[in-house]
């Protein structure tokens, strides 16, 4: 699938303002999180929405959401608390303990999110201003049926290999590769995973979820079984 999003630069341009004197590998964690950040912010504002709806009392039960396979998000860690404080100083240890307090609420998600937003050389103001830039859904029905996620986070891949001179295979020779392997049953092991893109990609082949229990249950990612 071809990436066309026209956000895509825009946050390109932001995220590369954040080298300043952080390796660039550590400026792709600070962007890649905030990209799960907010996905699993906005599927549960819409699920969140529809239960407000319903009127039987049961937005803030984890349960409604764990029984659709969402991450329950607490209330200070869902997007529209983190963009509210997007321009204070202290929007690095914010965005910290909404990864604790995520990881605390969602047990298969301990120990996987990043959490070094707070750290001094990270620019608080340009952290905030790309907060800001995250004014697209990634997390609803139709974003989730357009796997925007997917592509955004194939798009940022590709740019941040480029830009750190660091190997990265195409999309289309991962298809391939997939195809040629049909790795459709069975325990899917890529010791040399990378960022994952195997496993992703064998994940949609099998019209799964590169993001559901069997990968996150596995701190590694390196394998999924289907």
């Amino acid at each position: 699938m071809s990436v066309n999003l026209e956000f895509e630069d825009k946050l390109w341009e932001m995220a590369d303002k954040l080298r300043g004197n952080i390796q660039p590998s550590d400026y792709k964690d600070v962007v890649l999180g905030l990209i799960f950040l907010k996905y699993i912010s906005d599927s549960f504002e819409e699920k969140y929405n529809e239960l407000v709806a319903e009127e039987e009392g049961f937005e803030e039960d984890r349960d409604a959401y764990v029984a659709e396979n969402i991450f329950y998000v607490p209330p200070s860690a869902r997007w529209d608390f983190i963009k509210k404080n997007a321009k204070q100083s202290t929007i690095g240890q914010i965005i910290d303990d909404a990864m604790i307090t995520i990881e605390r609420e969602n047990r298969n998600l301990k120990g996987v999110l990043p959490k070094n937003y707070a750290r001094p050389e990270l620019d608080k103001a340009k952290l905030g201003e790309l907060v800001d830039l995250f004014s697209f859904n990634l997390g609803n029905k139709e974003a989730k049926a357009q796997d925007i996620l997917g592509r955004v986070y194939e798009y940022f891949l590709g740019k941040f290999g480029s830009s750190e001179g660091e190997f990265y295979t195409p999309p289309s020779i991962v298809k391939l590769l997939v195809g040629m392997i049909e790795p459709y049953k069975g325990r899917v092991y890529d010791p040399c995973c990378g960022s994952r893109v195997i496993i992703m990609i064998t994940a949609d082949s099998n019209n799964g979820d590169w993001l559901s229990s069997p990968l996150l249950e596995n701190k590694n990612m390196d394998w999924c079984a289907f």
